[in-house]
Parts: structure tokens; sequence; C-alpha cells
């Protein structure tokens, strides 16, 4: 059992050896929270959700019934709805490859972890899906090692991003203004 505070909310959680950073909240993701936060009452998404502690701190901001947690691996869906539940919330939470498994759209906020490669797949798609599925100024919120890729990617996707340093991680946030892709606008 793993306890800790993210902006003020206490939470509790189980983690194994399996999941990513199983010693705890890792401090890319604490930074990203920090960076920007939840609000009441935004319908959020996390996005690779691994143990739980964006989508049940959200939960407990935003309440239940606007957020959604997904992961493509079961293990993590598995603790993220036992962590929800010792935490005394109860988001929906999917087995998704990214966008795949997911239908719901109208988000307000995205945060994502994503996963490090070297060929950036994963990123690209849950940047170019995330937009599609953020509202009109909503917001993509990422946290990486790596400026540059993302730095482009979501100017190319966005039309532009906010980027701030803590922690020794990048946290970006790129706001959704059109209905389209910035490189697709005539």
């Amino acid at each position: 059992m793993i306890s800790d505070t993210i902006n003020g909310v206490s939470l509790r959680m189980n983690t194994s050896k399996d999941l990513f950073s199983p010693g705890g909240l890792d401090l890319g993701t604490r930074a990203m929270l920090e960076v920007r936060p939840v609000e009441a009452g935004e319908k959020v998404l996390d996005l690779g959700c691994g143990a739980g502690w964006v989508g049940i701190y959200a939960s407990k901001i935003a309440g239940d019934k606007n957020v959604v947690m997904c992961d493509v691996n079961e293990s993590c869906v598995a603790f993220s709805n036992q962590n929800a539940a010792l935490n005394g919330v109860s988001p929906r939470i999917v087995l998704s490859d990214g966008f795949l498994g997911l239908d719901e759209t109208g988000f307000h906020v995205i945060y994502s972890n994503p996963p490090y490669q070297t060929d950036f797949k994963v990123a690209k798609h849950f940047i170019e899906k995330g937009f599609n599925r953020l509202v009109i100024g909503g917001k993509m919120v990422m946290v990486v090692k790596r400026r540059a890729w993302y730095e482009n990617k979501l100017k190319a996707i966005f039309g532009g991003c906010r980027i701030f340093e803590k922690y020794g991680y990048f946290v970006f946030i790129a706001e959704k203004r059109s209905m389209t892709y910035a490189g697709k606008k005539k």
C-alpha cells in the first residue's frame, strides 16, 4: 500500500512490480498534475492509466461520472479498479489500446504520461486521436522526457502548445481551437 497527496488530495494505492512506477507516484505524473490540476466538473480522460493515480485523483475533483480511465494492459485495469474502490470513487475504467476500444468523446482534458518509444507510434496515436475526442477549448496534457518531437507534433496538430519544465520533465498543454488539425486548415 502506497499513500501520497496530489494538490491536497490524499490517495492510497496498491501497485505491483509489473506496473509502471511500482514504488509510487512518479515525478512526471506529479509534475503534470501540479502544472495543470483537474478542475471541478471537467470531463477527464486518463489515457494509459496504469495503477490509476491520475483518474482516481480526477474523480475526487471532477466527480466519477466525468472521468474515464483506459489502459491496454489488463493488469493496469484491474489495479485501477481496485484502487478506485480503495479510494471510494468509481470512474469508468476501460481496457483499450489507446482510443481503439474507447467510444467516448467530448473531453475537456486528456492527461497522458505516454510510454517512451523511439518510433513515437503510441504518442502519435494519442495526440492525433486525442485531438478528435476533445471539445473546442479542450486540452491535451502530456508529460515526457523528450521535448523536440512532442513540441513539433503538438504544434502540427493543435497549432501550438505551452511547455513547462518541472522535476526534469516537460509538461505540454495543447488546446483544441478548431475542428481540424492545424496543418489541414485552408
